[in-house]
């Protein structure tokens, strides 16, 4: 049974390692990218993305720190993986296309 346990810790700790790298590669993309561009392309504004990808990757860091041992993070951490993986699949491709919307016929 202990090896399951052990098994289980380290699958889930590497689950929090994904979702911290996810996290701060959105915060980062966010942060390089210009401001009228998000307006331009009908993705809110900077300083939303901005406050959620920050958020996000705060909680994941904090989740993924093994002497956090108080702070599993649990649903939070689910949230901030959903809020990251939302923006890398929607958000960043339209700021990164040259021609408005890239899914455009």
């Amino acid at each position: 049974m202990q090896l399951a346990t052990t098994i289980e810790f380290y699958l889930m700790y590497a689950l929090s390692l994904v979702i911290a790298v996810l996290a701060v590669w959105a915060l980062i993309d966010a942060v390089r990218h210009p401001s009228d561009r998000f307006v331009a392309e009908g993705k809110r504004t900077k300083g939303f993305w901005m406050a959620l990808t920050g958020g996000s990757a705060f909680i994941a860091v904090l989740s993924a720190i093994p002497s956090a041992a108080a702070f599993s993070g649990g649903f939070l951490q689910l949230i901030a993986a959903c809020i990251c993986c939302v923006y890398l699949a929607d958000v960043r491709p339209a700021l990164s296309s040259r021609g408005g919307n890239w899914s455009s016929y």
